[in-house]
């Protein structure tokens, strides 16, 4: 099993984010919290639970974007970027590869980090969140990420961001009852699907992959009003013209959508993952936990239920991560 979506908190980075960022309060505390994110034996025993069992590793939430500065956010990186590496070198067999870390308020040294945390340490790809500090990802300065996934054939993971200063009700100043997490998130990573779509990244950048979190969030569940129901894009704003967007794109709207990736970090849910496997099919469903913050026997017993052949299963629970990854062969800069 390759577990395509999994978060760590690489000691040295952890003193360096200490040091930039004192005052992130709760979200510290809270990761601190869960001791198989930064302790690896506690991690390992957690793992050895099930066998042949492995993790691709990333930086858990909050962006790097939301709690430094542009140059303090360049050092964290780099900081867990090389931490990650170490990691993946010393435990080969548990962790085969990790995902890089970016801050994407200065994009000149997001791009540059990226290209050395793939170049040198071998990152199979780059971790993006669903807004950069509140900006859209579809704006055009961050298109050079978009570039650089596509150039070296990578994915990118695109996490959820969203806290509880995002109000679920005008008249309130705060989300409650930790709705912002539990809703907030999906529809986070369903508008920021959007918005990449109808923008024109997958035309702009062919061959781009994406890994959504959470089974591409609220998209496979309606998927009609993802469809049908945006075909009349438009008819239901007045100052606005949107009468070009669907239009600007080679292919229909909905098809876009489709070719995202979809992990199974759902929490343990089966009814969510059959929607999602019918949505993406299971060529573009990943295996993932979200361990150590999501239960991994859970997760598997809610793949079990969905009657996968064998040769889905297969793809699931490994072969497509590994295809997308590409860890059977090197990674080849561009050019």
């Amino acid at each position: 099993m390759l577990d395509i979506y999994t978060h760590i908190l690489p000691a040295d980075f952890a003193r360096e984010l200490d040091r930039t960022s004192p005052k992130l309060g709760n979200i510290s505390k809270r990761l601190r919290g869960v001791q198989p994110l930064h302790d690896m034996e506690a991690r390992f025993r957690a793992m050895d639970a099930v066998s042949d069992y492995r993790q691709v590793i990333s930086l858990p939430n909050p962006p790097l974007e939301e709690i430094a500065s542009a140059a303090e956010g360049q050092l964290l990186a780099r900081v867990a970027n090389d931490a990650m590496a170490e990691l993946c070198a010393r435990h080969p067999d548990r962790f085969p590869a990790f995902v890089a870390a970016v801050s994407m308020l200065d994009m000149g040294g997001a791009e540059r980090e990226a290209e050395r945390a793939i170049r040198e340490l071998g990152a199979r790809g780059v971790q993006i969140f669903t807004n950069v500090a509140g900006q859209p990802l579809d704006r055009p300065e961050y298109r050079p990420i978009f570039a650089l996934a596509a150039a070296h054939d990578l994915p990118l993971w695109l996490h959820p961001a969203r806290t509880a200063d995002m109000p679920d009700y005008a008249a309130e100043a705060k989300s409650r009852y930790e709705m912002w997490w539990c809703f907030g998130w999906p529809y986070e990573t369903s508008v920021a699907m959007s918005r990449l779509v109808f923008s024109g990244v997958f035309d702009r950048y062919p061959g781009l992959k994406i890994v959504t979190h959470h089974c591409g969030g609220m998209i496979p569940y309606f998927d009609g009003r993802v469809g049908p129901g945006l075909e009349v894009l438009g008819s239901r704003t007045s100052d606005e013209d949107y009468s070009g967007v669907l239009p600007a794109l080679k292919r229909p709207h909905i098809e876009y959508f489709r070719e995202f990736y979809a992990d199974t970090a759902m929490f343990g849910s089966s009814t969510g993952l059959h929607s999602g496997l019918r949505f993406f099919g299971a060529r573009k469903l990943v295996f993932s936990t979200d361990a150590p913050l999501g239960p991994l026997l859970d997760t598997i017993r809610a793949l079990d239920a969905l009657e996968l052949s064998v040769d889905e299963r297969r793809d699931v629970m490994s072969g497509n991560a590994e295809r997308l990854l590409r860890l059977h062969e090197p990674t080849v800069p561009p050019g």
